[in-house]
């Protein structure tokens, strides 16, 4: 069933996926799960080729992000996701063992492969994410790839602060990040 009600192929809305690299448009169906978290619902969404998203169901207004074509809570990558992210919340994990499907540009690609490497309990700023990806000049472009993150918490954006080391943008809300840092010990 879809999140309209409807039942069958007609019902289902396709999330266009971009692959900035060759300019060829493909059409991707989109599994999701929704899950309860100590830091408010979770829509986590999966491909048949990795998990493509963690979002806040109360995230930004305006916001692109994909619904998912079909609810499915056994979906083996969406019930791998909510167990390591439950342990995650429970504090008994540090970092994810998942396969991701990551649909972005190339530059969006290289900085969340950099989220990927700030260790649990530490921060890095815009700069320093900036200069890992070999782009210096490029803080405010980290922050935007950063905003555009698909997969929250796993790629941990939140580890992400301003170079004064206040806490800065977040899709599921200062408030939040706040949260998920004094989890990780790193406030």
């Amino acid at each position: 069933m879809s999140e309209n009600g409807e039942h069958g192929a007609a019902a289902r809305d396709t999330f266009q996926v971009e692959d900035m690299t060759t300019m060829t448009r493909t059409t991707t169906q989109y599994t999701y799960k929704l899950m309860d978290s100590p830091v408010g619902p979770l829509r986590l969404l999966a491909s048949d080729t990795g998990l493509a998203g963690v979002w806040f169901e109360r995230g930004r207004q305006g916001r692109a992000r994909p619904r998912g074509d079909v609810e499915d809570v056994r979906h083996p990558v969406l019930v791998e996701a909510e167990r390591q992210l439950r342990e995650y919340f429970a504090g008994r994990r540090q970092s994810f063992d998942l396969k991701l499907d990551l649909a972005g540009t190339p530059f969006q690609r290289s900085v969340w492969k950099a989220l990927l490497t700030i260790p649990f309990g530490q921060t890095r700023s815009y700069g320093e994410i900036a200069r890992q990806v070999g782009r210096p000049s490029a803080s405010r472009a980290v922050g935007a790839a950063n905003g555009q993150n698909p997969v929250a918490i796993v790629a941990p954006c939140h580890r992400v602060i301003g170079s004064t080391g206040a806490l800065t943008g977040f899709g599921g809300g200062l408030d939040v990040k706040e949260r998920l840092l004094r989890l990780e010990g790193a406030l």
